[in-house]
């Protein structure tokens, strides 16, 4: 990589406000920013440039390296490491079953899920909210929209949360070895289908199993990618958005009570909590070209880092970017679920869960709940806690 300055170091020790005090000085100071922590990388940091970096996908293109740190050791895993067209009949069979109508059809047993976490916490007057509740319940959320057989989920937890702690300790050999694990999750999947198909337009696996392009099944290997792919996808950002607005909400008792009494306003503030807790800044694009951003170059080849979680408390986009504020006027162009072909196809699933866990826990702590230990962190590529100690008041 060109011997650039180092601009800020990500491997540093994070609590939860300092990564965003970080970022606020870059955006300020040097919003397009390098480093050579995590095998060297540049950073994107505001809006306007993420959101360029994301959408211009002949320009900017994931197939290179589509995460910081660099995690693909193990094969392609559509979509999300490919680059249109080739990643699109990936999409196109999955998308349908992520509609916003299909992912509500969930909410009843998503509900059941979040009682049964909630009620040993709520019947000892609190608990780890993440490791107790939101390390499971995106899990068996997930499970249910995979129809996979319930005794598999435990295993699911422990190896997608083994692998995630690889990734947050930047350790490739243990990331090897804990993705090796879900693709023989993912090998034993599509072989119960093969052997007993299921409703494509009811079950991931059969959906992929089924779709064609310019009439030939999806290669096998880049199938089990896919599958590998979304077997992991969906746990990580639900569990630690969770543990981040009970953080905020434990510090602001005023608008839990708020919510509490008036649920209506849930869903708005999801969607401000997505703003400003947006628990991703490692998805990464590389560049065809050199590009100009930010009155630097950066060259051919290199890694970008596109900073979601910094790009929505932009100032120029978001006054006040660092604040919760119920009802932002603009609230609809944050950049939580990306932008571009390859934002969130999950983002209809992942709102009805964030809405009804806070719904279920505001109602089984009706006095509250407050802060009750210390909090860890995550580390890249995701920004957010992965502790949280509440005590039920």
């Amino acid at each position: 990589m060109t011997q650039v300055p180092q601009d800020f170091d990500p491997e540093l020790p994070e609590d939860f406000e300092s990564a965003h005090r970080e970022y606020a000085r870059l955006r300020r100071e040097c919003p397009v920013a390098h480093t050579d922590g995590l095998g060297g990388f540049w950073a994107l940091t505001r809006y306007e440039d993420v959101k360029r970096a994301a959408s211009e996908s002949a320009t900017f293109i994931t197939s290179k390296q589509n995460v910081v740190p660099k995690v693909a050791f193990t094969g392609r895993r559509p979509p999300l490491h490919l680059d249109p067209p080739e990643h699109t009949p990936y999409r196109k069979a999955l998308n349908p079953l992520l509609s916003p109508a299909r992912s509500e059809s969930f909410a009843p047993r998503t509900r059941e899920l979040a009682r049964a976490l909630l009620a040993p916490m709520a019947a000892k007057g609190g608990g780890d909210i993440c490791v107790e509740f939101s390390s499971h319940f995106p899990v068996h959320v997930f499970g249910d929209w995979m129809r996979m057989p319930e005794e598999w989920l435990d295993t699911l937890h422990e190896a997608g949360r083994a692998f995630i702690l690889a990734v947050h300790m930047n350790h490739p050999e243990r990331m090897k070895e804990t993705s090796l694990r879900l693709y023989d999750m993912a090998r034993a999947l599509i072989a119960i289908r093969k052997e007993h198909p299921q409703d494509p337009a009811l079950d991931p696996t059969s959906a992929l199993l089924e779709a064609r392009h310019e009439g030939e099944p999806l290669p096998d290997e880049l199938l089990v990618g896919t599958v590998r792919q979304v077997l992991l996808v969906g746990l990580v950002a639900p569990m630690v958005m969770i543990g981040s607005i009970c953080v905020h909400l434990a510090r602001h008792p005023d608008l839990q009570a708020q919510l509490r009494a008036d649920p209506a306003l849930l869903p708005g503030a999801i969607e401000e909590f997505l703003r400003l807790y947006t628990p991703y800044r490692g998805f990464a694009r590389t560049a065809v070209h050199d590009v100009e951003m930010g009155g630097r170059t950066i060259p051919e080849g290199e890694a970008i880092a596109l900073l979601y979680c910094s790009a929505n408390r932009d100032e120029d986009v978001f006054p006040q970017g660092d604040q919760f504020i119920m009802n932002r006027p603009n609230i609809g162009e944050h950049l939580a679920f990306g932008r571009g072909p390859h934002n969130c196809p999950g983002l209809h699933l992942g709102r009805m869960q964030l809405r009804v866990a806070m719904e279920e826990l505001l109602s089984a702590s009706p006095n509250g709940f407050e802060l009750a230990g210390d909090i860890t962190m995550s580390r890249w590529p995701e920004i957010g806690p992965l502790v949280v100690p509440l005590r039920f008041l």
